[in-house]
C-alpha cells in the first residue's frame, strides 16, 4: 500500500521542431537522455533536406519522430507536439529549439519550481550561449542577466519577467489547456510572444528559474533590411491579436502606427522606408479577417 504522501513523478513531454538539425542533433537529444528528471521526447521534422531523420531513426530510437515533409513554422510544428502531449496526459511540456540543450539538473529544477508556484504558466532556466561564457544575447535583452554568475546572484528562485524567448519554455498542460496552443496566424516569430500574453491576460506569469541553465546557440549577425521588416510586420500583427487591447486599439497600435511610420519616413526622405510600412500596413488590412478569428477564438476561451 502507498503511503498517503506518496506522490507520482510529474511526467514531461519534450517538444522539439527541427529543420536541418544536423548540427546541434548530438549536443540536444543527449543533454535531455542525461535528465535527473527522465522525459519522454517528440521532434516534429519540418522538412528537413539533410540527415535529420535518418539520424534520429538510427541513434536515438527512444525519440517519437514525426515528418511533416514541409515547413510548417514553429508554432504549428509545436502544436502537433503539444496535441499529442494533451493526447497523452503529460504534466509538463518542455518547448526546446533545435539549437539549444539543457543540464542534466535543469527539467528536475523547472518542473519543481513549477510544482511550487502554480501562479505560472511558463518557466524557463537561464539561456546561455552555446560556450556558456555569458547569456544568450535575446535572453539578456529581455532580462538583463548577462551571465550565469549574474543569475545566480538574484534574490528570488523564481523571477517574474513580462517576456522570455521561447527557446527553452516548460509549460504546465493545466495552463495550455486554458489558453490554447500557438495561434496559426503567424507562421515564423511573434508566435511566441502572442501566447506570453495570452498567459498573462489569462492571469498566468512568465517567469525565470536562476538555478536552471540552458544553452542556446546562437550568434548575434547584422539584421539585414528584409529581416527589420519582417520583424517589424511581426511586431504590429502581434499587436492586432493582442487581447489587453481593443479592437479600435488594436487597430490603432497596428495597422495605423505602421501608415504613421510611412508618413515619418516619407516627410524624412526615406521613400524606400516609406513604401515598407505601406507594405506592411496594407498586409495587416489584407490579414484583417485572419486577425478577427484570432482575437475571438482567443477571446471565447477568457469567458
Amino acid at each position: 500500500m502507498k503511503p498517503e504522501s506518496f506522490r507520482p513523478m510529474p511526467s514531461v513531454c519534450v517538444i522539439i521542431v527541427s529543420y536541418n538539425f544536423v548540427p546541434w542533433i548530438h549536443r540536444c537529444l543527449p543533454s535531455v537522455e542525461a535528465s535527473l528528471l527522465p522525459a519522454d521526447v517528440v521532434v516534429i521534422d519540418n522538412g528537413s533536406t539533410d540527415e535529420t531523420c535518418r539520424i534520429i531513426r538510427d541513434n536515438y530510437p527512444g525519440v517519437e519522430l514525426i515528418e511533416a515533409h514541409q515547413n510548417l513554422g514553429f508554432g504549428k510544428a509545436n502544436n502537433i507536439g503539444i496535441q499529442r502531449a494533451l493526447e497523452r496526459e503529460f504534466d509538463y511540456l518542455f518547448l526546446l529549439n533545435q539549437d539549444a540543450w539543457i543540464e542534466p539538473d535543469t527539467l528536475g529544477k523547472l518542473v519543481d519550481a513549477a510544482e511550487k508556484n502554480t501562479e505560472y504558466g511558463i518557466l524557463s532556466p537561464v539561456h546561455l550561449n552555446g560556450k556558456g561564457s555569458a547569456a544568450d544575447f535575446g535572453f539578456s535583452e529581455y532580462t538583463g542577466v548577462r551571465n550565469r554568475e549574474e543569475a545566480m546572484q538574484l534574490a528570488p528562485e523564481v523571477i517574474s519577467f513580462p517576456f522570455i524567448n521561447a527557446a527553452l519554455w516548460l509549460i504546465p498542460v493545466t495552463a495550455i489547456k486554458v489558453t490554447g496552443a500557438f495561434a496559426p496566424i503567424f507562421t515564423h516569430y511573434g508566435e511566441d510572444r502572442n501566447l506570453a500574453i495570452r498567459m498573462q491576460k489569462m492571469g498566468y506569469k512568465l517567469g525565470l528559474v536562476k538555478s536552471a541553465f540552458g544553452y542556446h546557440d546562437r550568434e548575434a549577425r547584422p539584421v539585414s533590411r528584409k529581416q527589420y521588416f519582417h520583424s517589424e510586420y511581426v511586431y504590429f500583427l502581434t499587436e492586432a491579436v493582442n487581447l489587453f487591447y481593443s479592437l479600435p486599439k488594436a487597430i490603432g497600435y497596428s495597422v495605423l502606427a505602421s501608415l504613421k511610420k510611412a508618413i515619418v519616413a516619407l516627410f524624412s526622405g526615406k521613400a524606400s522606408d516609406c513604401l515598407a510600412y505601406l507594405g506592411i500596413a496594407f498586409r495587416l488590412t489584407g490579414k484583417w479577417r485572419s486577425i478577427l478569428c484570432t482575437r475571438k477564438e482567443t477571446n471565447i476561451r477568457q469567458r
